[in-house]
C-alpha cells in the first residue's frame, strides 16, 4: 500500500466493492519501506481502515499507527473509524479482537519458531476461513459477531500461524493439519 500503481489499484477495489462485500485489511507496515512517503502512506491507510469491515494489525502496527497505550484502547479507536472488528495480533502471546460489543483473547501454543514469514497471513486466512465456516461472512455477520465466533476465529487463526512459524518459508498448513 506504498507504491503506485499497486497501492492506488487495491484502495481503488476496495472503494468499488466495500458497500457489498466484506473487506478486510491488514497493513503489515514496514516503516523502512515507507520512509518519504509516511504522511501519503498514513492518509492510504487510513481510507481504507475506514471502508473495511475488517482490520488486523499486528500490535507492532497498532503502536505504529496509533501510538503508545493499552491494545484494547488502540483498538477501539480504530474500530471508531467505520471497521467493525479489529483483529490484534501479538506474536508468542496470541491475539485478541475486539468490536463494539465484544473484547476476546486467545492465547497461542508454545511453538519452537523456524520462520515467521507468512505468519500474518496465515492468521488472517484462519480468520477468514473460521468466519465462513460460522457461516457470518457477510456484512450483516460481520457488524453482529458473538463472543463464540470470535474466539473459534481467533483459535483458528492462532493455531494456523503456528503451524506456519514451525516450518521453512511462507508455508501455511492445508485443513487436515489443523
Amino acid at each position: 500500500m506504498v507504491n503506485d500503481p499497486a497501492a492506488s489499484t487495491y484502495a481503488a477495489l476496495q472503494a468499488r466493492e466495500a458497500a457489498t462485500r466484506v473487506t478486510m485489511i491488514d497493513p503489515n507496515i514496514r516503516p523502512g519501506f515507507i520512509a518519504g512517503q509516511e504522511a501519503a502512506y498514513r492518509a492510504r491507510v487510513g481510507g481504507m481502515v475506514a471502508l473495511a469491515d475488517i482490520v488486523k494489525l499486528s500490535d507492532e502496527d497498532l503502536h505504529w499507527l496509533e501510538g503508545a497505550g493499552d491494545l484494547t484502547t488502540l483498538a477501539r479507536g480504530i474500530l471508531a473509524r467505520g471497521p467493525k472488528a479489529v483483529f490484534v495480533t501479538e506474536g508468542a502471546k496470541g491475539a485478541r479482537a475486539v468490536t463494539a460489543s465484544e473484547e476476546r483473547f486467545v492465547a497461542a501454543k508454545a511453538v519452537a519458531v523456524v520462520d515467521t514469514v507468512g505468519a500474518g497471513d496465515t492468521f488472517n486466512a484462519g480468520v477468514l476461513a473460521a468466519l465462513d465456516q460460522a457461516g457470518v461472512l457477510t456484512k450483516a455477520g460481520v457488524a453482529a459477531l458473538s463472543a463464540e465466533v470470535l474466539d473459534a476465529a481467533l483459535d483458528l487463526g492462532v493455531r494456523a500461524a503456528a503451524v506456519t512459524v514451525s516450518r521453512a518459508g511462507a508455508n501455511p498448513p492445508w485443513a487436515h493439519e489443523l
